[in-house]
């Protein structure tokens, strides 16, 4: 009886994606708070970027059967 664990271990794309989408959205937020447009606009580039290599990596889990 295993522990488990290997079923739960996200491919590196899903964890690198959900952090960019972190990033992202805080980088929007301030720049809504602070009136930044750019900073803005780079919070929401940075969390669609975020979402692509979120999704990348949950057709990898899919392929790998996780």
């Amino acid at each position: 009886m295993g522990t488990g664990r290997e079923e739960k271990i996200m491919d590196k794309d899903r964890l690198k994606g959900s952090a960019k989408q972190a990033a992202g959205s805080v980088k929007e937020a301030a720049g809504k708070l602070t009136g930044d447009a750019k900073l803005q606009a780079e919070g929401k580039s940075e969390k669609a970027a975020g979402k692509v290599q979120n999704a990348v990596g949950g057709v990898k889990d899919a392929v790998r059967g996780r």
